[in-house]
């Protein structure tokens, strides 16, 4: 049964795929079979993790970013991840709604994950679930979080790129930064850049970069200014998220960060 799921996925099955993170999931017999047969394929996908607090118009990003790697030829996968919490689920089902028009696309596949108490843990499942998708030949996967707290650290510790999104107006913008976020993130977006304070949103991450990198000229170029519902600096954005993979693989920092993910898995 494995060999035929597994042959399914390489074809880009949707139904073989869903049916594979299911069993990730719940932890069924012989995950770790399929698992070992999905991995043998993997290693074209790049991952790009999208954290940050909730309100930051992630999904709307998302949706965005979506279009314009479409139009590149790429196909993606969206990792949408729930931590289980009963009072998140309407929010992951407002994402899905949100990218309800990419859902018949046969270049996207959007899935929410749970981590429904298995024993390996959220990013564990998650690192587990890539391998499927990365077998099934998307270009790009997408994990996107709720919000910026342990759970959602763990998960992003697994992506080759992490993007935090801010947005000015929230009001605990410095003090997510002080919780540590600062350390995950690779790319830096002020969301909702149209608003009055995100050029003060904007100097206060150059500066806690400046503290972090020592060199403000070269953490600058982390930061992009977007908004999603204006559809501005998207382009951008998705232009310096695949010149940053390009340097992290000729660095070696990409292959570093996959040895650490496969040992989470």
């Amino acid at each position: 049964m494995i060999d035929e799921i597994v042959k399914k996925i390489l074809n880009g099955d949707i139904r073989a795929i869903a049916r594979a993170i299911s069993w990730i999931e719940n932890d069924l017999p012989d995950k770790e079979a399929l698992i070992d047969e999905l991995f043998k394929q993997t290693g074209r996908a790049k991952i790009i993790g999208i954290t940050g607090p909730p309100g930051s118009g992630k999904s709307s990003l998302l949706d965005r970013i979506i279009d314009l790697e479409k139009q590149k030829g790429k196909k993606i996968a969206v990792l949408a991840i729930d931590p289980s919490s009963p009072f998140s689920g309407g929010a992951i089902l407002g994402d899905r709604v949100r990218m309800q028009k990419h859902a018949t696309d046969p270049q996207v596949f959007i899935r929410s994950m749970a981590s429904r108490g298995h024993l390996g843990g959220l990013a564990g499942a998650t690192a587990d679930a890539l391998e499927g998708l990365d077998a099934a030949g998307y270009d790009r996967i997408i994990i996107e979080t709720i919000g910026v707290g342990q759970t959602e650290i763990d998960v992003m510790n697994i992506v080759d790129l992490v993007l935090l999104v801010l947005v000015p107006g929230l009001g605990d913008e410095i003090q997510a930064l002080k919780a540590g976020v600062m350390e995950i993130g690779d790319i830096f977006v002020i969301n909702k850049a149209d608003k009055d304070e995100a050029r003060r949103v904007k100097a206060e991450v150059e500066y806690v970069l400046h503290l972090k990198n020592e060199d403000s000229k070269e953490s600058a170029n982390l930061i992009f200014m977007t908004s999603a519902t204006q559809n501005t600096g998207i382009e951008e954005l998705v232009e310096g998220m695949a010149s940053t993979l390009q340097q992290m693989e000729e660095s070696g920092l990409l292959k570093e960060r996959r040895l650490k993910r496969l040992a989470l898995e």
